[in-house]
């Protein structure tokens, strides 16, 4: 099911996500170009693994996501559910969700890599 821009916005749970030009976007600020092709592996890794590839542009402090379905010629469901899966494995917090077992990235500009957004 190929879904309508008036629909995509109601359907798009993520906070962070847009929809614009046709896609559904997504924009990680890093703090560098190490964390920046960090994200572009995970994504890339979790992309490949759908069999459903996203557009990325990569800079220095920042990558965008642009999910469409080529072949669908618009955005469906299989949009959706990766744009979840990077969210969750690109955002994940350990020190947050894991009830103590892992510290979680030091708590030092040095070592933060992924800029949350709030």
């Amino acid at each position: 099911m190929v879904y309508f821009s008036y629909s995509i916005i109601g359907k798009l749970q993520l906070p962070h996500w847009y929809y614009e030009k046709g896609w559904i976007r997504r924009k990680i600020k890093t703090s560098g170009w190490k964390a920046s092709l960090m994200v572009v592996t995970t994504v890339g890794h979790l992309a490949e693994k759908a069999w459903h590839h996203p557009d990325l542009t990569v800079s220095y402090a920042f990558v965008i996501v642009k999910l469409v379905t080529h072949s669908a010629k618009g955005i469906t469901d299989k949009d959706f559910l990766l744009a979840k899966k990077i969210e969750d494995v690109v955002m994940w917090d350990a020190a947050e969700t894991s009830q103590g077992v892992f510290e979680g990235t030091p708590d030092d500009p040095r070592f933060k890599y992924i800029k949350k957004e709030t």
